[in-house]
C-alpha cells in the first residue's frame, strides 16, 4: 500500500473512531468497483463483497436495537421502522457526514459522472465500512458505531416519521396545493442483473420536476420525488 494511501486511511480512522488492526479491510471498503476495474483489482480488492455482509450486520444490529427499544411495538411496526432508518438516503447521509466520499476510491468515468455524489456509491461504501469494522473489531464495536450514527434517525423515525418518505411527502404537497395528478416513468436501466441501477422521473401535470437514480425502481421514484420537492421548495417536513 502506497504511503499517502495509509495515510488518507490512517486520517479517516480518526473521522470514524475506529482503530484497525488491518487497515487493508478499510482500504477494500472505501474501494469502489469502478476503480478496481480500472486497475484490473479482483473482487476482494473492491468493496461489493464487504457491502453484501455490511448489510446483513446493518439489519441485525439495528432489528435487536429496535427489539429491545420498542417493547411495545408489533412485528409491523418494527419492520416498517428499520426500513426507514436503514435505506439508502439514511446510509447515504451518514456517509456525508462522515466525508466517505473525500476518501473513497473510485474510476475515472465515475468520477466524471459525479460519483461522489451519488447516494446509491456512498450508501453501499457506508455498508462496506459496517463490515469492514465488524471483521476487525466484532460485533461490540460495530453496534457502537451504528448506534452512535444512527440513533437520532431511530428516534425520529420511531416517533412516526419518516423523513425519507418523499413520494408520500410530494403526493400530500401536491394535494394541499391543488396541482393535479403526479406520475413516475423509468426512463434508464443500466448495469448486471445483480446490480441493477434504475433512473425515473417524476412529472406533475406533464412538466418534469424531478430525477433520481437508484437500486430499484422504487428506490429511484423516492429519489426523484426527493428532488421535485427541492425544485418546489418544499424543505422541511410539515
Amino acid at each position: 500500500m502506497k504511503s499517502e494511501r495509509k495515510k488518507k486511511l490512517l486520517e479517516f480512522q480518526n473521522i470514524i473512531g475506529v482503530n484497525f488492526e488491518n487497515i487493508d479491510l478499510l482500504d477494500n471498503a472505501l474501494t469502489h468497483t469502478s476503480y478496481a476495474n480500472q486497475h484490473n483489482l479482483t473482487y476482494n480488492h473492491h468493496n461489493e463483497r464487504l457491502e453484501f455482509l455490511g448489510d446483513a450486520v446493518l439489519s441485525i444490529v439495528v432489528s435487536e436495537y429496535l427489539f429491545k427499544k420498542y417493547k411495545n411495538k408489533p412485528e409491523g411496526k418494527l419492520t416498517k421502522i428499520r426500513a426507514g432508518v436503514v435505506c439508502e438516503a439514511s446510509l447515504a447521509e451518514i456517509s456525508r457526514k462522515l466525508t466517505v466520499n473525500q476518501y473513497l476510491r473510485i474510476g475515472k468515468g465515475e468520477e466524471l459522472s459525479g460519483g461522489r455524489e451519488k447516494d446509491s456509491l456512498i450508501a453501499d461504501a457506508c455498508e462496506a465500512i459496517i463490515a469492514a469494522i465488524y471483521l476487525d473489531k466484532g460485533i461490540g464495536v460495530v453496534k457502537e458505531f451504528i448506534i452512535k450514527n444512527l440513533s437520532k434517525k431511530i428516534e425520529i423515525t420511531g416517533k412516526g416519521k419518516n423523513y425519507n418518505d418523499y413520494k408520500t411527502r410530494l403526493q400530500e404537497y401536491v394535494q394541499r396545493s391543488n396541482l393535479a395528478v403526479i406520475k413516475y416513468m423509468v426512463v434508464s436501466e443500466s448495469g448486471p442483473d445483480h446490480n441493477k441501477l434504475f433512473e425515473s422521473v417524476v412529472y406533475i401535470n406533464d412538466k418534469c420536476y424531478g430525477r433520481g437514480a437508484g437500486k430499484s425502481k422504487k428506490e429511484a421514484e423516492q429519489n426523484a420525488a426527493k428532488e421535485a420537492l427541492n425544485s418546489l421548495g418544499v424543505d422541511e417536513i410539515e
